[in-house]
């Protein structure tokens, strides 16, 4: 039995969901108007500049406690979005590979379904035709098998020769006792012709039996080393498929402690940059 040609496979659900986050993930920006924030933040902070030359120190305190807040507000809600935003990516590349998985255990047991039919077939249509050659070739052997009847002794030849002469002479009484003489020895010749022509008829059939089962063992052991050749095929695609789940997991965790890193570095306002004169025109620089 001959295994299918592998056809070249297409890229799966898990390859197709790395490539969309390969080509979103460092580049999209997260979700929430970073600008409009950024822009509150400098206004707030030139507020308390202001409060602060002109000796307003309540004022100023206050300024600085509001900036602190929003900005340690802000950045908490950073990193949730950045969390959230990676536990989802994370969950589809997990969810891409349990689909791919799902698919090619389906695609799979069609496989062996396909491969144990076609074997069960195989067998079938080879243990009929056996089966039909058998009885057929049986038939041949008692037909044809030699010597088709008995062969007679002598002395039963010459007995049945005794009894005819002595029925002609009307020695009916003798000519009865020789014929039972001759029917027992013709009995026993033909028991021994019978169990002769059937032993031999016996050996003929045992030999064409064997011939027939060398047959089916070599179409049992093609079917097995197919059905092993499939099983070997199937383990190796397997272990592609998880060292590609894994190499995009692991890509995927790189790319995204990346990004946590960046974000951890790139606060929505550093606090060196507060309380010092432009903090605005600097921001700005920093966003460019």
């Amino acid at each position: 039995l001959k295994l299918p040609v592998q056809a070249v496979v297409e890229p799966g659900p898990l390859v197709c969901a790395m490539s969309a986050l390969a080509n979103s993930s460092l580049a999209e920006p997260l979700p929430g108007d970073d600008a409009a924030i950024q822009d509150f933040l400098e206004v707030l902070e030139k507020h308390r500049q202001d409060c602060e030359e002109m000796r307003k120190y309540d004022e100023a305190e206050l300024a600085r406690t509001r900036i602190e807040q929003l900005r340690a507000h802000e950045d908490n809600r950073r990193r949730e979005e950045l969390r959230s935003q990676q536990l989802a990516e994370r969950l589809g590349v997990e969810e891409a590979h349990m689909k791919e998985l799902q698919e090619f255990n389906e695609i799979w047991d069609k496989k062996v379904a396909d491969f144990e039919d076609h074997a069960a077939n195989l067998k079938s249509t080879l243990g009929q035709r056996h089966k039909q050659e058998r009885a057929q070739y049986v038939q041949e052997l008692r037909e044809r098998t030699q010597p088709r009847t008995p062969k007679w002794s002598r002395e039963l030849l010459n007995l049945r020769k005794i009894q005819d002469t002595l029925a002609k002479q009307k020695k009916y009484a003798e000519a009865a006792k020789t014929k039972a003489q001759a029917d027992a020895i013709e009995a026993k010749e033909t028991e021994a012709w019978r169990v002769k022509r059937d032993g031999k008829i016996a050996t003929l059939e045992e030999q064409f039996a064997s011939k027939q089962e060398m047959e089916m063992g070599g179409l049992l052991k093609r079917i097995s080393s197919g059905r092993e050749e499939q099983k070997q095929a199937r383990k190796t695609e397997l272990e592609r498929l998880l060292q590609r789940y894994h190499n995009v997991k692991t890509q995927l965790e790189s790319q995204q402690t990346i990004i946590r890193i960046r974000a951890e570095k790139y606060p929505v306002m550093p606090e060196s940059v507060m309380g010092r004169p432009g903090s605005r025109s600097i921001s700005r620089a920093s966003d460019r």
